[in-house]
Formats: C-alpha cells, structure tokens, sequence
C-alpha cells in the first residue's frame, strides 16, 4: 500500500476537528432510534455498529431503541395475516401482537446486536418486558383526529406509562450498549407494541441523555421550498406544525423531539440515516446530515 502523506493529513485533520465533541459528549448518555433504510440496507448496518462502537471506545454511552415496521409487514404478508392501519399505525390483535415480538425481539432486535458485537461491541438486547422496563397503557385514538369522535380500538397498540431504568442503568454502568425493543406490559401483563420514536424519546427524557438521535429516511425536516432546515427550535416547530410545513409521518417525531428537549435532553436529530456514519457525522462534525432541535 502506498503511504499518502495528503491522506494521513486529512485523517489527522479529522480526528483533530471532532475533539472538542468528543469531550463534550464524554460521559454522557446519547438514546439513537435505529430505523429506515440504515436498518435495511447492509453497508448501511454495518455503518451503523461501527459507529456505535466507536462512540462506546469514546466514553460515549449509546442505547439504541430499534423499529422494525417493514419486518414485520414481511412477516405477516408470509403468514397470509391481513394488516388494516388507521392514521398510520397497525390495528393489532393477539395474532398479530405475537408476530410482533417474535420479529421485533427474535428477529431485528438479535441481528442488530449481532453487528455490533461482530464489530467488537458488547451489544445486550432486550425489550420493555424485560425487568419491565416499560410499563405501558392501552393507546385510543378517534375516528377523525377530534376527541369528540369515535373512538377506534387499535388492540394491542400502547403508548408509554413510565420506563424503569434500573436494568438500563446496570447495563451502562457495567460497560454494555442496550439494543431495546419497543415492547411494553402493563400492569395485567398484557403485551403492547409501541412506537419507537415515542419510546426512544421517554428513554432519553428519563435517562437525562446528552442527546437523541431519530434516524429517518430524509435528510431532515424540510422548509416548504423541499431545503434542508438545519436547526430550529420549539417555538418555531409549533409554527411549522401550524402552517403545514412539518405534516404526516414527521409530525410524531418532532413532537417525541420537541418533548424530549423540554423535559432535559440537551438536543435532539432528525438524522438522514441513508448517510454513511450519520450519527459520527451529526455528534462528531460540523456536517449537517439532519435538523437539530432545541429547547
């Protein structure tokens, strides 16, 4: 291999470039919400447990919490199970709950601690039925988006009563990275799927992380001229939701953002996981590879 002293310089200059992240974010506790296509496509993955390795080398402490919505559409499609969603979430009975788990835990939640522990991570997974670390309730939702219409029983569809955190908490203390899967109980032990943005949000709040990570499938929150919006904050953010410019699907993960920063999380990232070592780029650089929300 020829020795390229250009090349070495500009690693150097890197690594230079990313200290002072480094040692603001040493120590503390970041929650990444693992999702898209960084958790489809294969570089991609392998991207991702590199980075969360590295980050853990660092002294940085990572706990991802894991979608896995397309899995499990696979899952059910091979199994001839119908699927009806309404505003965007899976109407879940008990068959259905039961593929669930079986692809968010026994599947996704395995593959991904699987990469990182191939890349010399010391990766646990586990879900919220685990030490019940997530206690859920029921979630209702209306007919229309007005409270005053009918409600729609979604099954076994729950929404985050409270996360206990002392196996969160054992697990970082002792030098591992928890890989969670957005399952919950309740307090009759019946089992509930529950959004991963939601959940990884309620982690970070409770666990005072430095920051959270959403990864999506776009480059961040776009203005309505479809330009990159690099920071903003929670004023600004009820604007946006009120002309329109942030609607659908990104409405919830602004909102997991918005309450995350407001309840002690110094920042959250809309993050582009389609981007190779998105998270080192967000936490480590000056590139802009989402939109920083604060409070």
């Amino acid at each position: 291999m020829t020795f390229s002293l250009e090349a070495a310089s500009q690693s150097a200059s890197i690594l230079t470039e990313a200290l002072p992240y480094i040692q603001q974010l040493s120590g503390q506790t970041i929650v990444v919400k693992y999702g898209g296509n960084a958790m489809e496509n294969n570089e991609l993955k392998h991207s991702f447990a590199r980075d969360i390795v590295l980050l853990k080398e660092l002294g940085i402490n990572p706990v991802i919490v894991h979608g896995g919505g397309p899995q499990i559409g696979a899952c059910l499609k091979q199994l001839n199970i119908e699927t009806q969603f309404i505003h965007g979430m899976r109407v879940t009975d008990q068959p259905t709950m039961d593929v669930v788990e079986m692809v968010l835990k026994g599947q996704v939640n395995s593959e991904i601690v699987n990469l990182i522990n191939c890349h010399n991570g010391n990766a646990v997974g586990l879900s919220g039925k685990d030490a019940h670390c997530i206690i859920a309730r029921k979630l209702t939702t209306h007919l229309v988006p007005d409270a005053g219409s009918e409600t729609i029983d979604l099954g076994f569809v729950g929404e985050v009563a409270e996360i206990r955190t002392d196996l969160i908490d054992l697990l970082l203390a002792t030098g591992f990275i928890p890989v969670i899967a957005p399952i919950g109980v309740d307090e009759q032990g019946d089992t509930y799927n529950i959004n991963a943005d939601l959940v990884a949000g309620k982690v970070a709040e409770v666990l005072q992380a430095s920051q959270l990570l959403l990864l999506t499938n776009t480059p961040g929150l776009l203005n309505k001229e479809g330009q990159l919006i690099t920071a903003l904050n929670t004023t600004e953010t009820d604007q946006l939701i009120a002309d329109g410019t942030i609607s659908g699907g990104m409405i919830p993960k602004i909102k997991c953002a918005i309450s995350a920063v407001n309840n002690g999380v110094t920042s959250a990232h809309i993050v582009d996981g389609r981007v190779k070592n998105a998270v080192l780029l967000e936490l480590l650089t000056k590139a802009n590879v989402g939109t920083l929300i604060k409070a």
